[in-house]
């Protein structure tokens, strides 16, 4: 057992701890909260994006908001563990933020290892949706008409992919296709946009997807901040046998 001169200098040490471990739960509370932020306005803006992709891919958001939602409830926890200065809160406050580092490291690695079937995917699916394509529509061809209005494209590579579609040998271009608001292109192709979607897809989807990569591994690494002040703290009081009074 301590001494109390020993437990007397100890206490000033174990503060301080406390207090850089409570800034730390804050932060990382704030950052649960720009996670499922993040989430919320991926699900929003990369919508109609995610909609011609696997059905895997749809979820991406809602791991971002439940993530998010986790670690706002962690960092609760974690408030309260540090308040309190529990050693077993404490250390099962370290154990719950290596489980989630370890969830996001595994999570970032398989996106980076399946990064490339991304944009396969939406080729193949974006091919396939376009000799599907009815204007009275289900969401995919909604979602192919959005796409093509917002990013003013028709087709995949380029406006002549429609030549090969049901709709095409019906009707013409799509509405969606024109260059003009409200044009009737039929199979007028100067009335509509001859660049093709994809390389604009992809690019805004790096770029934005980029974004959310770049926030979910600065929160990961900064759990590991969090793991080394709860183990310390948690050593610091087990082995000082400290109590609040």
């Amino acid at each position: 057992m301590a001494s109390p001169s020993r437990r007397l200098q100890t206490k000033p040490v174990i503060t301080c701890f406390k207090s850089v471990l409570l800034i730390y739960t804050f932060i990382f509370w704030i950052t649960g909260v720009i996670l499922l932020a993040v989430g919320i306005w991926g699900k929003v803006s990369l919508e109609n994006y995610f909609s011609l992709l696997n059905e895997k891919a749809t979820n991406v958001p809602f791991v971002l908001i439940g993530t998010g939602t986790v670690i706002i409830l962690l960092g609760t926890f974690g408030c309260f563990a540090t308040c309190r200065a529990s050693a077993w809160m404490l250390k099962l406050y370290a154990m719950f933020l290596t489980l989630i580092f370890l969830v996001e490291l595994v999570a970032a690695i398989v996106g980076f290892v399946f990064r490339h079937e991304i944009k396969n995917s939406f080729k193949n699916n974006y091919e396939k949706i376009l000799k599907q394509y009815n204007s009275t529509g289900d969401y995919r061809s909604d979602a192919v008409d959005k796409i093509q209005n917002k990013l003013h494209c028709c087709g995949v590579t380029d406006y002549r992919d429609w030549k090969d579609t049901n709709y095409y040998s019906e009707k013409g271009f799509p509405k969606s296709c024109c260059k003009l608001e409200n044009c009737s292109p039929q199979r007028d192709a100067d009335k509509v946009n001859s660049e093709g979607c994809f390389i604009k897809v992809m690019t805004i989807i790096e770029s934005e997807m980029g974004v959310v990569a770049g926030i979910s591994f600065g929160v990961a690494c900064f759990q590991l901040i969090g793991i080394f002040l709860a183990y310390c703290l948690s050593r610091a009081i087990t082995n000082n046998q400290y109590e609040i009074v």
